[in-house]
């Protein structure tokens, strides 16, 4: 995908209209993702990508929720959602690169992503990152199209991968290639939004392997 300042350009001719197009057709997998973050009380959570904000009502209130986006003029329209619907629990909504976050290790319990990871350069780099800022043992939820394995579907995203740019994100993410580079224990799988184009994937933060004692 492109630059970062090109996501930006794009995303600031998008912001007017982005909750006509990604309201309705997202609901379910945005609603999923979040009952999964938000299972447990007093939680500290990060939205990545959090665009305008649709997703921040659907917190629980007794969670500390921090949303980062590329756009400033998305974070814009998503502190007015906020403002608007009294939200007490929203933390913070900061221009942030998700690749590079300025977070330090272990700062949340969830990390959720949503519709992210096919638009940023390296998809690696943002799992990582979401990685690297949760807990170990807290909960990375990620809604995503990933690459088809075969098939009729598999051959129309071999076709559209010249145009990613073109059409704004790139088809070809792999769902194991990200699990097995950052070494994400995958909860469960399921699809989502209309058509179950996309797939929601629960990821478990593994702890780290206590260092083994030399005899």
């Amino acid at each position: 995908m492109d630059s970062l300042p090109t996501i930006r350009a794009s995303y600031r001719r998008l912001s007017h209209v982005y909750d006509v197009l990604e309201g309705a057709i997202f609901r379910s997998g945005r609603k999923d993702a979040v009952a999964l973050a938000n299972k447990r009380p007093n939680q500290r959570i990060l939205d990545v990508g959090v665009g305008t904000g649709l997703a921040l009502p659907l917190y629980r209130p007794d969670s500390w929720v921090v949303g980062i986006d590329a756009s400033p003029e998305m974070l814009r329209r998503a502190r007015k959602r906020a403002k608007k619907k009294g939200l007490a629990h929203i933390g913070g909504l900061l221009e942030m690169d998700a690749m590079s976050m300025a977070f330090a290790d272990r700062s949340f319990d969830a990390v959720v992503a949503m519709h992210v990871a096919s638009v940023v350069p390296d998809p690696m780099k943002l799992i990582n990152e979401m990685k690297r800022v949760c807990v170990p043992g807290g909960d990375i939820v990620v809604v995503n199209h990933f690459a088809s394995s075969g098939g009729v579907a598999r051959l129309i995203e071999e076709a559209c991968h010249p145009f990613a740019e073109v059409i704004g994100f790139r088809p070809d993410v792999r769902l194991m290639h990200l699990a097995d580079g950052a070494r994400l224990q995958i909860v469960q799988v399921r699809r989502v939004n209309l058509g179950g184009y996309w797939r929601l994937v629960h990821f478990r933060n593994a702890p780290a392997e206590p260092a083994r004692q030399r005899a």
